[in-house]
């Protein structure tokens, strides 16, 4: 619904778009174009770690080597000061399975990195035990990447507020800005003004249709991804998609299994056991994850997913470590609507979702998001020239008219210098 430039409304309006797009500006600029970045940041590993990351089938459909097997060979690689903590398998024959290990830093540590003690994998060639190469994320490009986009690379409890409060600050700036796009009539004129960029228009002209009708153009998909990013920044936030999904006040829940301690242990490799049996119930999953079981209690939990790069699609079995005994199952078409909201939130942020064509909007996207702040920025420095500009020219029509007024010529020689004249009372 237009608004009437006149009215109040518009005026505060305008007064929040401008002074919040000020005070967010930059921030949302560093986390757009971070966000860039790291979109194709899988694509762009496939090339620059094909050698790590792909192995040369065998030819004559050799089985791969037991995952224990296989752990056992990675620990050794990793070293006692980094544990294995997470392991990925594949499906295709061509690519090298991961086993990851993570230790948390200092908590206090002002720096993201510095949160961080150990990030890295090993990959190796799951036919052979061969180790196809390692990958130290702490010092990673993408890492670093993400880390600033997450947090500027700041401590989480800083620097997450920090990109929190701006992400929130630019969803208000969308909606204040689709308000302000909003034609005043929709004639010929109007919608011209507000569909089209006219390239061939001077810079001013073309930077205010860069800013207004490329805002328009990605006003949902930016809203998505602002929507998105507030789901990790804030737990109320998160909360309260999940409660509106559901249509409940009750809380987002995880399951939780144990393994009976008391029970006599017939199996001498359990995560053996548990991955053939992920693989018979999930036979067209691309990719298999599990973590580390610690303490005889804990249940071994291993997930499938359908696709190579997305995480959304989980299907996650849960076992006793001792007997193999299926403890549980979550899958992820019998979860409810705010729980596939939230296990999708990733895939949707980055446009994973939508494969390679979703990946390219949220680009383009997130692209279009760096350049807001910049344009918006040039509108109001433009506006404020140009007032400047009318001020100094009203300004010296009245020292004129004083000028003549008074008789004193030295304030006709003090404008031609474009000095500012102190008057002089008669």
């Amino acid at each position: 619904m237009p608004i009437n430039k006149k009215s109040k409304v518009n005026n505060i309006i305008t007064w929040l778009h401008l002074w919040l797009g000020l005070v967010s500006g930059i921030i949302v600029v560093i986390v757009s174009i971070t966000g860039c970045l790291f979109t194709f940041q899988q694509e762009i590993s496939s090339i620059t770690r094909h050698d790590i990351w792909y192995v040369k089938p065998p030819s004559d459909h050799q089985l791969a080597l037991p995952l224990s097997r296989l752990q056992s060979k990675a620990e050794k690689v990793l070293g006692s000061e980094a544990p294995l903590t997470y392991t990925t398998t594949y499906a295709s024959p061509k690519r090298a399975w991961e086993f990851m290990s993570y230790v948390p830093g200092d908590p206090d540590a002002l720096t993201y990195g510095g949160t961080i003690k150990v990030y890295k994998s090993v990959f190796l060639n799951p036919y052979t035990g061969e180790v196809t190469g390692e990958i130290n994320y702490k010092n990673d490009f993408f890492m670093i990447i993400k880390g600033i986009h997450w947090s500027l690379y700041l401590n989480d409890a800083i620097g997450q507020r920090i990109v929190g409060w701006a992400t929130f600050i630019f969803v208000i700036l969308l909606i204040t800005g689709i308000i302000m796009w909003w034609p005043k009539k929709w004639n010929k004129k109007h919608i011209d003004s507000s569909f089209k960029v006219r390239w061939k228009a001077r810079f001013k002209r073309l930077n205010y249709d860069l800013h207004n009708v490329l805002g328009f153009y990605t006003f949902i998909i930016a809203l998505i991804l602002g929507l998105t990013g507030l789901i990790w920044s804030f737990q109320w936030f998160n909360k309260a998609v999940y409660a509106t999904a559901t249509l409940s006040s009750k809380p987002l829940t995880y399951p939780d299994f144990s393994s009976d301690t008391t029970a006599v242990a017939t199996l001498s490799q359990p995560v053996d056991y548990a991955y053939q049996q992920i693989k018979l119930a999930y036979p067209t999953a691309k990719r298999y994850s599990t973590s580390t079981v610690h303490g005889k209690s804990a249940a071994i939990s291993f997930s499938a997913y359908g696709h190579e790069q997305t995480y959304y699609d989980a299907n996650t079995l849960y076992f006793d470590q001792g007997t193999g005994k299926r403890l549980g199952d979550v899958a992820f078409k019998n979860l409810n609507l705010g729980q596939k909201i939230i296990a999708m939130n990733y895939d949707i942020h980055v446009g994973a979702i939508g494969g390679l064509g979703g990946k390219i909007i949220a680009f383009l996207v997130s692209l279009v998001c760096a350049s807001l702040p910049i344009t918006g920025f040039y509108i109001w420095w433009g506006k404020k020239r140009k007032q400047k500009k009318k001020y100094k020219k009203q300004l010296k029509t009245w020292y004129r008219y004083q000028a003549r007024k008074s008789g004193v010529p030295q304030i006709s020689q003090t404008l031609k210098r474009g000095e500012e004249p102190e008057l002089l009372e008669r």
